[in-house]
Formats: structure tokens, sequence, C-alpha cells
């Protein structure tokens, strides 16, 4: 789609509208020939109030979306900033949908972590009315989005009434996998073509573990959870997991630790043998992720692994003792169905699994799924897969404890962790509302040092291939010293 902007410079914030209301466009700045289809976003900003209008042109139709703010509500940069965005996207949502028809379920909202907006509103006016009036006035979210946003905000708030100032929480990367999922854009190397990288990357995160143990004290920060991800985890042997996780507790004081996670993943990479290792220390919590049941999905991502794999792999792990088990599913894959994706979760519920988290699926740059596109489900036909599972899993007795939203997801819909009662994941909680900081390790890591009474937040990158990893970690733990200042100003 061509854009044009007058008298503003907001482009992101209007790519990302657009990448919502019409999905597959990809934004064009050159002029637009006589009649194509074009988008024009315009803003003045007067004394009294500030206006945003869109000229929306779009196959053969036209219509103009305009939406204002009071001057006087824009009173620093950042809620000048905030605001001027907010009502450019609204115009740009009233243009297109008196185009199209079409209401995207949540509106004009494009922020991926919803529930946080949410919070916010609830601590501001300790009103589940108020946050209803700024999700459907506001934002044009739909009813249903709306409440599972004040779901999450609720389990959100909750989290962080049982955290201390001086909590933090810690990522372990591990990015090695048996295969690479054609929907995956993660940086994860075939164990097979990479078996001469394993140890060297254990060694070399054994290093960044030491820097974190001389950091942490300093700082006066404790490990409240800790997340070991990838890639595949379990991809390692039991010997290397055990080394693993021994050294983060032989090293680190985790007396305060409330939550040990280990994803699993992969059927093909669980073992009795691993699972007693992860329970003999102390890993309370592990994924378990079909992401379907349909042999015939499976094999369109890439899995090398049935549907029975599953199931056997999902019984180890039951008679390991490990208390909490998550199962991952994802709705839109290719080659599935609605009818598919009901049948799969079906037989995923049966199990009894305490957490389950149903995914949408996201076409990132970098994975096959991109560049390929075929045999995808209409975003109709995903939404359709969603609200089955809406209502099967809160028939089953689970609820909705956290979301997030992602670029270029089918139907621009969202994830959601659903649980038993009481079993709310801390970390994933903590990671996608930002309530303290979130300590990377290992290749593709991201550290988020973050100060949630004013927003700020520094980035520490660690690089993503495990060969970069390996060749700059004197930096990468000498980076780690950053964590001093930040905490001890909190």
């Amino acid at each position: 789609m061509y854009l044009k902007l007058i008298h503003h410079q907001y482009k992101y914030a209007v790519e990302q509208i657009m990448l919502i209301l019409f999905p597959g466009q990809l934004p064009d700045y050159s002029p637009a020939p006589a009649g194509a289809d074009q988008a024009v976003s315009s803003l003045s900003v007067s004394d009294t109030w500030a206006t945003a209008r869109t000229e929306l042109h779009w196959q053969g139709r036209s219509a103009v979306g305009i939406s204002r703010v009071r001057t006087d509500k824009l009173t620093d940069e950042l809620t000048r900033d905030r605001l001027l965005q907010r009502i450019l996207k609204q115009s740009f949502y009233k243009a297109a949908v008196a185009c199209t028809g079409v209401t995207p379920p949540w509106g004009a909202l494009t922020g991926i972590r919803p529930a946080k907006l949410a919070s916010k509103a609830l601590k501001e006016s300790g009103s589940e009315a108020e946050v209803r009036r700024l999700f459907h006035r506001e934002f044009f979210v739909s009813r249903e989005r709306t409440e599972l946003a004040l779901a999450a905000a609720k389990a959100s708030l909750a989290a962080e009434q049982k955290l201390e100032k001086d909590d933090i929480s810690l990522y372990v990367g591990i990015p090695f996998c048996p295969t690479r999922c054609a929907y995956c854009s993660f940086v994860s190397t075939d164990v097979q073509r990479a078996l001469k990288l394993v140890e060297p990357y254990l060694a070399a995160l054994d290093r960044e573990i030491d820097a974190v143990a001389e950091y942490l004290p300093q700082a006066g920060a404790r490990v409240r959870t800790i997340y070991i991800g990838g890639g595949t985890p379990t991809t390692l042997s039991a010997g290397q997991l055990e080394h693993l996780i021994s050294h983060l507790r032989r090293k680190l004081d985790l007396s305060r630790l409330a939550e040990f996670t280990v994803e699993a993943g992969r059927p093909d990479t669980i073992t009795a043998e691993k699972m007693a290792v992860l329970r003999d220390m102390g890993v309370d919590r592990v994924s378990v992720n079909p992401q379907s049941m349909r042999d015939e999905v499976l094999k369109a991502m890439g899995r090398s692994h049935t549907a029975s794999d599953i199931l056997n792999a999902y019984e180890i792990v039951r008679r390991s003792g490990i208390p909490i088990v998550n199962m991952d599913l994802i709705a839109g894959l290719p080659r599935d169905t609605a009818a598919g994706f009901r049948s799969t979760l079906d037989q995923v519920i049966a199990l009894k699994p305490e957490n389950i988290t149903v995914h949408t699926l996201a076409l990132k740059k970098g994975a096959r799924l991109m560049m390929e596109r075929e045999g995808l489900p209409s975003g109709e036909e995903t939404a359709a897969m969603l609200d089955y599972a809406w209502q099967a899993l809160a028939d089953a007795g689970q609820i909705p404890y956290y979301l997030y939203r992602q670029k270029y997801m089918s139907g621009a819909l969202e994830n959601i962790g659903w649980c038993s009662p009481g079993t709310e994941g801390l970390y994933n909680i903590c990671i996608m509302e930002e309530l303290h900081s979130i300590l990377a390790l290992g290749a593709g890591g991201s550290t988020k040092l973050t100060d949630p009474a004013t927003g700020k937040i520094v980035r520490i990158t660690n690089p993503k291939y495990p060969q970069q990893y390996l060749e700059r970690i004197d930096e990468l733990c000498r980076a780690k010293a950053e964590l001093v200042p930040f905490q001890r100003g909190l």
C-alpha cells in the first residue's frame, strides 16, 4: 500500500496499524500511481485541538477517518508522542473500517502487551469499568478481547504483589534443536550439524553464569525464577543438563527461587533419564510442546516426530513426578483446519496438563513459512480455532493468565497462556508485563533491566549465533556488570 505522511513523522505508528488492518501489505512511500491503493495520513495541531486525518483509497472505494485530542492533554513530550500516535491510529482505523467493513478483534490497539495497558489503567482508576471504557472507546477493542486483557491484568497485579523489589528472573538459552520447524525464527542450530559446538557452548555458558554470580550480590539482587529455553534445552544429554543446572545451583544464591522451568519442547528429545535429572535438580515446570496432534501438520512443520510420540513423551514427564506440565499449541499451522485444531485441543485437554498455551501462527522473518506461505488457514479459520479454544479451555476449568501479540500474526490475534488456577507461570507474567529485570544468558538472549516504577528499560543483547557467542564470551561476561548500578538505583 502506498503511504503518504503530511505534517508528521510517525511512520512506525501508521505502518503498525496498516499491518493489522491490511495484512500482507507492505508500505511504499513513493508517489502513488493514479487509482492505486493509498492512505494519506495527516496531522494538524492548533492551540485547542490536535487532529489526525486519514484519507484512504482501497480497491475503488474511498473513506476518511478523523480523530482528535485536546492539546491541553499533551502535557509532556512522552505523553504528546503517545496521544498523537493514538489519534493517528484511530483515524486510520476509522477509514479502514469504513472501506472494508472489517473490524479486527483488537481494534486499533497495536501493542504487543495489551494486559500491561489494562494493568496501568486498573492501578490508576481502580475500576474495571474504566478499563473497559478505555479499550472500547479509545481502541475499539472487542468485548471478548477486552475481558481477556482484563483477566491477564488481574493475574499480573496478583503476581506483582508477591514480588520483592530486589527480585530478578534468569533466562538461560540453549540454541540447539533436533531439526528446525518451518515457523521458527529463533536462532537454533540443528544439533546433528553442530555437535562440535555443544560442549564449548556449555563451557562458555558456565563462564557467563560465573559472571552473574559475581555481580548479583553486588547489585543486591535475588533470583526469583529461572527459565531454561531455546531452541530445545532437552537436546542436551542427561549429563549435560545435570552439569548446567548443578552449576547454576552451586554458583547462585537460589534461596528465594519460587519457580524453575525447562522447555522440554520437542517430544523427540524427552527421555526418562533426562526427566529424572530435571526432577532431582529441582525443576518444577516442564513444557511438552506438540503444536499439533495431526501427523500431516507435524510433517508440514518439519517435525521429526508423530502425535504418538507426543503421547509417549507426556507419559514420561508425568511418571517423572515433575508437578507442572505446559503444552503449547499453534492455531493457523499449514495444512491444519478448524476441525483438525479442535481435535488437537480436545486430545490435549484430555491429558490434563496444568498449563495450555495457545499461540497464533506468526509469519516471522527468517522462518521458512514466511517465504512459502502454502497451505495456511485463513485469518477467519484461525479466529474460529481460537474461539473454540476459549470455550473448551474455560469448560475444562482453565483461566487465561498472560497474553501477548506479535507482528504478522494470522488474523491479528494473540497468544494466550491458560492454566489451572494456582499454577500460573510467574516467569511468563514477569517477562510479558515487565514486572522486573530479566537477566539473559546464552546465545540469542536479551537482558532487559527494568524499572517498573518509571518504565525505564536497558537492553543488553547477546549475539544470535553460537559461534559468535563463543568468540565474544569475555565481552559478554563484562557486560553483565551493568546490572549493578541499575539495580542499585531502583
